[in-house]
């Protein structure tokens, strides 16, 4: 295995701050100074003054986990993730989710820092209109933000879904050889390990032993109303630890030493994926606010923030311009030398890679760049495409379009060249909806399988779905009863706001099923998902239809798309043409619900 692109990224830091902290209260030593070298202690000093500052100017705001972590973030984005600001698409980068989305300055500082192209006059208009640095991190608005964030939760299970389609990207194309394995970063805080949807997720990640997935917990004890303890006092590590996961914690939230040695651990494959906890203080190093609920949302005040950057060895009135030093902002602006090299080492290694097997990685590149797809391309060998070879039945028959939808499906992935780029699963209803595809599941021992076996987790389906999306170039579908739609919306919403070609497959459509009785008969839901911004909402009325479609719809690469199928069988419509020739079918019906 050729790994020597990864190389080179350990680097002892010593630690000058003293500090003593309780639950509650922290005293400290002026001025805190984080590395022994000045320009990082000054970088450092920046990412936890700036939020303090914005959210106080704009008084608005979340500041308080922003402050705490910016020591981890730090690390994270200078000497741990595998990342190169210059070219924020690089196949092989590590992936970096802020779960816990209301601390977005956490995340634009780093990326104003490293240079993804962020100023500071960005930072400083967060939370505005229509700007670069929403309130909550939002995909496509600024380059480095690997999506939109915010119920929380959602990106803890979108991580997985992350994690699963690097994984099986790898299986497929570059088995055994190391070269397009990266890690999924994931920061999530209390409020988002109370979600459900992130339980879901971390149980399934733990049984198909997800390990290039870490998720960082902000164990800071606070939520908005309170403490933890009042509405939670079960042992999270030891939930983690029975869902398969293995747990590092980092004891010290401001040893920048020990965070890059556990995270350097946290990365290495164990075939299991990795909680670390680390105990931060929200709203450090204020004395006033820090680890209490007061430092979640909104300004601290001037004088108290006036106070924080004097303890930062600012003075205590200094402005914006002022918090980033030229040496900090330089020390920051090295990280874009250190992603050129670790790129370039990459590109070397995937040369080698080609001079041993050029056509592995000929068909990795292919399906990467997208030059051929089942739907237009010549992928079935007989010069038509896989919905043109598909049969349509007689018109009088009937057949239902759960069926016809499934024939669909099948045929995509009996594509030969390429590879299929659908791939998705059941919330364990494949039989039922028809998504049953030849081939094996995805397992700890086959990543590469054919399908993936949610289990009874619709909504962590639908947010896995976004993250499999997100990672690209997997277009993913997820398929359960219509009525059970209700269980995935949040994560629908998420997908409809950034876009994603995730494919919905709905079938057991309206009360037809009522030999189920009301529990199982859609009525309000289509009309529902009509109403989200967005989404298509299809509902073929025969089986022609649902091939066409689908051949719209495969093409739709900017937005989510729900089928709503039947359980019956349905009349195929007599056949309609246009324009007397070429044999092209009419399709007069198609119900296709967008805003």
């Amino acid at each position: 295995m050729d790994t020597s692109y990864r190389t080179g990224r350990k680097v002892g830091l010593t630690l000058t701050f003293v500090y003593l902290y309780t639950k509650v209260s922290i005293v400290s030593v002026a001025p805190i100074r984080l590395s022994s070298d000045p320009a990082e202690a000054a970088a450092i000093a920046a990412a936890v003054a700036v939020p303090a500052h914005v959210v106080q100017h704009k008084g608005h705001g979340h500041a308080g986990t922003a402050m705490a972590l910016a020591p981890l973030a730090h690390v994270l984005f200078h000497r741990v993730m595998r990342h190169n600001p210059a070219n924020p698409r690089w196949e092989a980068r590590d992936r970096f989710v802020l779960s816990a989305g209301h601390a977005s300055l956490l995340l634009y500082m780093q990326l104003y820092l490293t240079g993804y192209g962020l100023e500071l006059e960005d930072l400083d208009a967060s939370r505005g209109l229509d700007p670069r640095t929403p309130g909550h991190p939002e995909y496509g608005h600024a380059p480095g933000v690997s999506m939109t964030t915010g119920p929380l939760g959602q990106g803890v299970a979108s991580a997985v879904g992350m994690a699963l389609a690097g994984l099986h990207e790898s299986a497929v194309f570059a088995s055994g050889t190391g070269m397009l394995d990266h890690t999924i970063w994931a920061v999530a805080g209390d409020g988002c390990l109370q979600e459900g949807v992130s339980a879901e997720a971390a149980s399934l990640a733990g049984t198909l032993g997800v390990d290039n997935l870490v998720v960082i917990w902000d164990d800071n004890r606070v939520t908005i109303d309170g403490r933890t303890d009042e509405a939670c006092t079960e042992d999270v590590r030891s939930r983690y630890r029975a869902y398969g996961w293995r747990v590092l914690e980092i004891d010290d939230p401001l040893d920048i030493h020990h965070i890059e040695d556990v995270l350097g651990k946290a990365a290495e494959r164990t075939g299991a994926p990795t909680l670390v906890p680390i105990r931060s203080i929200i709203g450090w190093p204020s004395e006033r606010f820090s680890g209490t609920p007061a430092a979640h949302a909104g300004g601290f005040g001037d004088d108290e923030v006036a106070a924080v950057k004097s303890k930062l060895g600012f003075p205590a009135d200094a402005g914006l311009d002022e918090l980033v030093t030229a040496p900090a902002l330089a020390f920051g602006r090295r990280a874009r030398e250190r992603g050129a090299r670790l790129e370039a080492d990459w590109r070397a290694a995937v040369n080698r890679w080609a001079a041993r097997d050029a056509c592995a990685v000929a068909e990795w590149t292919t399906f990467r760049a997208g030059r051929l797809d089942e739907v237009n391309g010549d992928s079935n060998g007989a010069g038509g495409t896989v919905l043109d070879s598909l049969a349509v039945p007689e018109p009088g028959t009937s057949v239902a379009t759960r069926k016809s939808n499934g024939a669909v499906i099948s045929a995509m992935h009996d594509a030969s060249a390429p590879r299929s780029r659908l791939w998705g699963g059941s919330a364990d209803l494949s039989g039922s909806t028809n998504v049953a595809v030849a081939g094996k599941r995805f397992s700890r021992m086959n990543p590469g399988g054919e399908f993936v076996a949610f289990g009874v987790r619709e909504h962590a389906m639908a947010a896995m779905l976004n993250g499999v999306a997100l990672h690209g170039p997997w277009r993913p579908y997820g398929s359960t009863y219509l009525v059970f739609s209700d269980y995935m919306r949040p994560a629908i919403r998420l997908a409809a706001l950034m876009r994603l070609p995730v494919v919905y497959v709905f079938t057991h459509d309206s009360v037809a099923v009522g030999e189920d009785g009301p529990t199982h008969q859609p009525v309000e839901q289509l009309a529902s998902l009509r109403t989200v911004p967005g989404l298509d909402v299809v509902r073929p009325a025969d089986a022609a239809e649902v091939i066409a479609a689908w051949r719209r719809v495969y093409t739709e690469t900017k937005r989510p798309t729900a089928f709503i199928l039947s359980r019956q069988d349905v009349p195929v419509l007599p056949e309609r043409r246009c324009g007397g020739g070429g044999g092209q079918r009419w399709v007069r019906r198609l119900a296709i619900s967008r805003w």
